[in-house]
């Protein structure tokens, strides 16, 4: 029996076929690893340690933070300012992007967004939570801080994106444009090994994963898709299964090995929907068109959205190719 390769050694192995040198992704990576060994470290001990419930303040986006937020956040961040190749982040949980400064950080070549804990209301109960990040080459010059504008991006632009799901177990799935990885950690000897090699979403699945709870509020052409799930006037023919956690990476991660489809749309009230689309909808969006699968706002492909501001939300179609094709098709037809 072969060994499986663990991610430091997976990456050397395909370092020819990306865009950063084998070491710049190894200690980019190696920040986002570590970062999420602590947390997963912490969420295991949930219920034992004062890391669940709410923190007593929000960030700038109105929402309460929890405690694992803000802890989750100071570890990535802490972690990335140590990494030469880093000079900023962008965080939910930080009102502004953070330019790291000290020993010539700030002229170093990428930038990284995340959402430390998606779901972190969720560690509560036991259910599964995330990190979602993204990684872009910088646009301004290395020749002084990095700007605004390095973050202000297509989701095109994206130079590697990757989620951690903390569950049964933890997982690691990245891509860096040649497809996708998923590497399993094994707590006994503290490394995240190979385990689902090259994914790939089916064409077409048979969950779908909404709130349903805002239903009343969509969009007739939402509200039309969401009765095609439930009636089985699809391109299946038969009523699609509803599946749906309330944390985004877990959503997610069971639609790309099972098929399925998740739903945020805008409804009223909320115009632009409520996912972030710099470290939410973009990286999952590059991950799953490189598994394959589709991902839209509805009418527009995520990856070629106008990004006009760093907490910018919009609505959320993602998930495999031909389900979200039969959505937009719906979306499209209340224009």
């Amino acid at each position: 029996m072969i060994d499986p390769l663990t991610l430091n050694e997976f990456i050397v192995k395909k370092q020819d076929e990306v865009q950063f040198s084998s070491g710049e992704l190894s200690q980019l990576l190696g920040a986002i690893t570590l970062a999420s060994k602590i947390v997963h470290r912490e969420i295991n001990k949930a219920g034992l340690l004062d890391i669940t419930g709410s923190a007593g303040v929000q960030n700038i986006q109105g929402e309460d933070q929890q405690k694992l937020d803000v802890y989750a956040n100071e570890k990535f961040k802490q972690a990335l300012a140590l990494r030469g190749h880093v000079c900023g982040i962008a965080s939910e949980e930080e009102d502004d992007f953070v330019s790291f400064s000290n020993n010539n950080q700030s002229l170093s070549k990428y930038v990284v967004a995340y959402d430390p804990i998606d779901g972190s209301s969720n560690i509560d109960v036991n259910i599964p939570v995330g990190t979602i990040f993204s990684i872009y080459k910088r646009k301004s010059s290395n020749e002084k801080p990095v700007e605004i504008s390095d973050f202000l991006r297509f989701g095109r632009e994206q130079v590697a994106a990757g989620y951690v799901i903390y569950g049964s177990s933890t997982m690691l799935v990245y891509t860096t444009g040649q497809g996708v990885n998923g590497f399993t950690f094994d707590p006994s000897v503290g490394e995240f090994y190979l385990s689902h090699e090259n994914m790939r979403i089916p064409e077409r699945g048979s969950i779908y994963s909404i709130n349903e709870g805002n239903a009343d509020k969509f969009s007739e052409g939402a509200k039309c898709y969401l009765e095609a799930c439930k009636s089985g006037n699809t391109l299946s023919g038969k009523p699609y299964s509803a599946r749906y956690v309330g944390s985004l990476v877990a959503d997610f991660h069971r639609n790309l090995i099972k098929g399925g489809i998740f739903i945020y749309p805008s409804y009223r009230g909320v115009p632009n929907g409520k996912l972030r689309l710099l470290y939410e909808c973009n990286p999952l969006a590059f991950i799953v068109e490189q598994a394959g699968g589709s991902a839209s706002d509805g009418n527009t492909r995520i990856l070629d959205l106008t990004m006009n501001e760093l907490h910018q939300r919009c609505p959320l179609f993602i998930g495999s190719k031909e389900m979200v094709t039969e959505a937009e098709n719906l979306m499209r037809s209340e224009i």
